[in-house]
């Protein structure tokens, strides 16, 4: 078997990943709202009260934002709380800071 030829860089496959993940202005109001209370975690209902979107778009946002590893989640039934995945967060920042410093 023929390995495949890689062109990307580890580090430019997740900065694409970061940026399609903010690549909405929802997930942007939701990573702010997330940032603002960073020292705790909050819940998607209580979300749902401050974003102008049906609380089903908020939910694939939110699974938009959490596969690309910008939040996480804690599931707690019937809630669902989440919060700047900060390992994730400081790495984005670090390369999209890179990627426009140049």
């Amino acid at each position: 078997m023929i390995a495949e030829r890689k062109y990307y860089t580890e580090s430019q496959e997740k900065m694409a990943r970061y940026a399609k993940a903010i690549a909405h202005p929802a997930r942007v109001f939701i990573l702010d709202f997330l940032a603002d209370n960073i020292d705790k975690c909050c819940y998607s209902g209580d979300m749902a009260e401050d974003i102008p979107i049906a609380r089903s778009t908020l939910s694939e946002h939110l699974k938009e934002l959490k596969k690309a590893g910008l939040i996480q989640g804690e599931i707690n039934p019937p809630y669902i709380k989440y919060c700047i995945n900060k390992e994730n967060w400081e790495e984005a920042k670090g390369l999209l800071h890179f990627f426009f410093e140049r």
